[in-house]
């Protein structure tokens, strides 16, 4: 946030974190303060990369990304980043709003990639075991046996 002078008020650089249905995402990558210009050398290198949409956010040392969660996620890049000897912003803010965002990619992955369960026939799953399983609700008393008389 930085104060805008005219009105006295807070000026907010628009939210980081905006939670998307589906698996098309936007994110952004917030850069460290050192080194200079790597803002400028994670953009060229990040518009090479095929499915990715890379954009500057103007006054910012930030990088706005969209991608398919198939295609990419935010802790893929970070990494390939980091590992080119890119330097991420490291505040609490930022460390949290990354932590949020990989375990929601990661469910979200997760979750469309496991199989589809019968949800209207799921029931039949439990009668069967149930009737396969010594449950003790069976008596070996002959019926005759059973009648009091």
């Amino acid at each position: 946030m930085r104060q805008n002078a005219q009105h006295g008020g807070v000026v907010h650089s628009g939210p980081t974190f905006v939670p998307t249905p589906g698996t098309f995402k936007r994110r952004e990558l917030r850069f460290s303060t050192l080194p200079e210009n790597q803002t400028q050398r994670a953009l060229i290198l990040l518009r090479g990369l095929d499915g990715l949409r890379v954009e500057r956010i103007e006054g910012r040392r930030a990088l706005s990304v969209s991608y398919d969660i198939f295609d990419y996620t935010l802790e893929g890049l970070e990494e390939a980043l980091m590992q080119q000897g890119f330097h991420l912003d490291n505040s609490l803010f930022s460390k949290l709003m990354r932590a949020l965002i990989r375990y929601c990619e990661q469910t979200q992955l997760h979750t469309l990639r496991s199989p589809q369960r019968l949800i209207k026939k799921s029931n039949e799953v439990y009668v069967k075991a149930w009737e396969h399983h010594l449950h003790g609700d069976h008596d070996d008393t002959p019926p005759e046996l059973r009648e009091y008389k």
